[in-house]
């Protein structure tokens, strides 16, 4: 084979050639938009106002890194349960679930002014959400190399651990303890928080014995609301919570009441 019959046969189509170019001009205008989303970010954190609605799509999932972003339906819901009832004395802390920190942000800049607006801090290994002020990196491999500040002063929680093995769920969990504000504190505090944080849970169906029995101090229970993401997800998802819905989002699942029927009643004649 001569050299110039080796370079036709590397030589690409016309056509692939077009499907190239257009995968690297959609990339680079995806870059320009989130050059953009920075500095505008910037600039409203400095000014202290409100700006345009953020959007998820300027951060493009990497499935490597088993990100699979909500739907915008679905980020907002859990926002908005989150935010329910919230004072200004008050941390949200979003572990691992940037598109309902993102959907956090777009209903607190539609927001009157009037409205409490509570500390908000991200927790994430992506650091592309960097841009964001509340954003602390975050390795589950490594649960506890957070921030001193942060021990004991986050009074809601969302939490989507970003892999489906006991690993990663229960050192997710040890994140969660290490930043919950206790009852003693919470009364000091304000005296109007609850006795434990609120909070909201994410994850495998199949994970659910193991999600029950590490966060059974705070009263987590299986709801009946499924979130979905914005590009579908194989395994079966479900969402567990420590508080209703005050707007009736979601109910508890029949097995659930079932389970918790037979608990009241051991020790009943």
């Amino acid at each position: 084979m001569t050299g110039y019959e080796s370079d036709e046969e590397l030589t690409l189509s016309s056509s692939t050639l077009a499907a190239l170019q257009e995968f690297y001009a959609e990339r680079q205008s995806r870059e320009e938009e989130f050059s953009k989303l920075q500095a505008r970010v910037e600039i409203l954190h400095a000014a202290g106002t409100s700006g345009q609605k953020l959007s998820m799509d300027l951060f493009a999932e990497d499935w490597n890194e088993s990100q699979f972003w909500y739907s915008e339906e679905t980020a907002r819901l859990l926002a908005t349960e989150l935010l329910e009832g919230v004072t200004e004395d008050m941390t949200v802390a979003v572990v691992s679930a940037p598109s309902v920190f993102v959907a956090i942000k777009n209903i607190l800049n539609e927001a009157p002014p009037e409205q409490p607006r509570p500390k908000l801090v991200l927790l994430e290994h992506d650091n592309r959400f960097g841009i964001f002020p509340e954003f602390v990196f975050y390795d589950f491999a490594q649960p506890l190399k957070l921030p001193d500040h942060l021990k004991g002063t986050c009074d809601r929680f969302i939490i989507d651990p970003p892999y489906l093995s006991e690993d990663c769920q229960t050192k997710t969990a040890l994140t969660v303890r290490w930043l919950a504000r206790s009852a003693t504190t919470a009364a000091a505090a304000g005296g109007n928080q609850p006795s434990h944080p609120r909070l909201i849970l994410c994850t495998g169906e199949r994970m659910r014995t193991l999600a029950l029995r590490l966060y059974k101090s705070f009263g987590l229970r299986t709801t009946d609301y499924e979130p979905k993401h914005a590009r579908g997800l194989s395994n079966e998802f479900y969402s567990y919570a420590n508080f209703e819905s005050k707007d009736g989002a979601w109910g508890w699942r029949q097995e659930e009441e079932e389970e918790q029927g037979k608990g009241e009643g051991k020790g009943q004649l």
